[in-house]
């Protein structure tokens, strides 16, 4: 099979996984939220899972492509705008994430009807509609055939507090809710920011690998040795931040706080904390710290996706861990809801413990929208980054 069929099998696949996906999502609207995992004790699931994990990747990018402006770096300047388009499409399907967690998107609305701006989830969608924003003027100023320097430098110097600032605000909403032992924490803002550099640097780096394999964007080795060095110092930040954070919840003994702990470190969350732990720091550090290591390709690569592994491991059991211990004392505990139907009346279920799993529409609406946003970057890239015909004949 030629390179080019293989691209073109690759593209009708992910055709099909949106096709599915966008079946799963009519599904879920015509039937409820009920057809997820979610219920009344863990009231986030996936859905929230995958729009931080995603408003974290959209970091990457445009702290990257901002960066090469804001602070003259030319050897950043050279992947301002694949940076930007990932950056761009990431923050875009965080934002799709969060519609399709409401259950429908006329929900939306309320949002503008009846907001409350003391609430940090209304922060949240001021931020994050800034940010968007941002990023499609800056790729739109990227990509004009004579860029204005001035308006450029203006637009970075925006783009990347606001960058830092995005990530603040959802980490807020996490931090500022007292009654989750698990969440409350000064120190939740900061390691969002660090677990957002890390792995948005490492998806970028895994793009740009992938972009230059497919003759799509030339990036110089050089340049993706230098990226992954930044990455490992990322890396380590992140590994500091999360250090302290379990110290700090260990060493008082608080019983709620111990909970939590004990939940992340042998309980139902370990798998996921233990490979944030060993995939996403352990592995990339001790590969990564040697330079020579810096300037193997397929090093990189591994070392790259086993960051973005860790990141998604983290924001798993970040969300979840503390929906296992309801913050409603008391018997008989947190109602997960009933169930009546043909004229019978079945009990309501109680529990003291939160459960969750993600169902099969759960997997496939998120399949779905990353398929459909692999096929827009695709799109955008090609579009955007591939030289055009008259440009290949003129410079022939």
């Amino acid at each position: 099979m030629t390179k080019t069929a293989k691209f073109n099998f690759s593209i009708g696949i992910l055709g099909l996984l949106t096709l599915l996906g966008m079946g799963a999502l009519v599904y879920q609207l015509v039937n409820g939220l009920g057809v997820t995992g979610m219920n009344n004790v863990v009231s986030w699931g996936l859905y929230i899972t995958m729009f931080m994990f995603f408003v974290g990747l959209s970091a990457g990018g445009l702290i990257v492509s901002s960066s090469a402006t804001v602070f003259n770096i030319p050897a950043f300047k050279v992947v301002a705008k694949p940076a930007t388009i990932l950056s761009t499409i990431c923050i875009v399907l965080a934002t799709a994430f969060i519609v399709v967690d409401l259950g429908s998107p006329f929900r939306m609305f309320n949002l503008i009807l009846h907001s409350q701006f003391k609430s940090p989830l209304m922060w949240d969608v001021i931020v994050i509609s800034l940010y968007l924003t941002i990023n499609l003027v800056y790729l739109y100023l990227l990509t004009r055939k004579e860029p204005n320097q001035k308006i450029l430098k203006i637009t970075s110097s925006i783009a990347l507090p606001v960058a830092i600032l995005v990530h603040s605000v959802t980490a807020w909403v996490f931090s500022l809710q007292i009654a989750r032992a698990g969440w409350h924490s000064a120190l939740m803002a900061p390691l969002f920011v660090a677990s957002a550099l890390d792995s948005g640097l490492a998806l970028l780096l895994l793009v740009l690998i992938a972009l230059t394999a497919l003759n799509i964007f030339h990036v110089d080795k050089k340049l993706i040795g230098t990226l992954a060095g930044l990455l490992v110092t990322c890396v380590a930040v992140d590994a500091y931040m999360v250090f302290s954070e379990v110290l700090t919840m260990a060493y008082p003994q608080e019983e709620s706080t111990m909970l939590i702990l004990n939940e992340m470190l042998s309980g139902s969350m370990a798998p996921f904390f233990w490979g944030e732990v060993i995939l996403g720091f352990v592995i990339p550090i001790a590969i990564l710290v040697f330079r020579k290591n810096r300037q193997k390709t397929g090093l990189i690569i591994f070392s790259s996706a086993m960051v973005v592994i860790g990141v998604f491991c983290k924001r798993v059991w970040l969300v979840l861990t503390s929906f296992r211990f309801p913050n409603v004392d008391g018997s008989p505990g947190v109602t997960i809801g009933s169930f009546s139907g043909n004229g019978v009346s079945y009990d309501t279920m109680w529990t003291t413990i939160g459960q969750y799993a993600p169902t099969f529409v759960e997997l496939s609406v998120v399949i779905g929208l990353l398929a459909l946003g692999s096929l827009a970057f695709i799109y955008l890239c090609k579009k955007l980054l591939m030289p055009s015909k008259n440009e290949t004949s003129s410079e022939q």
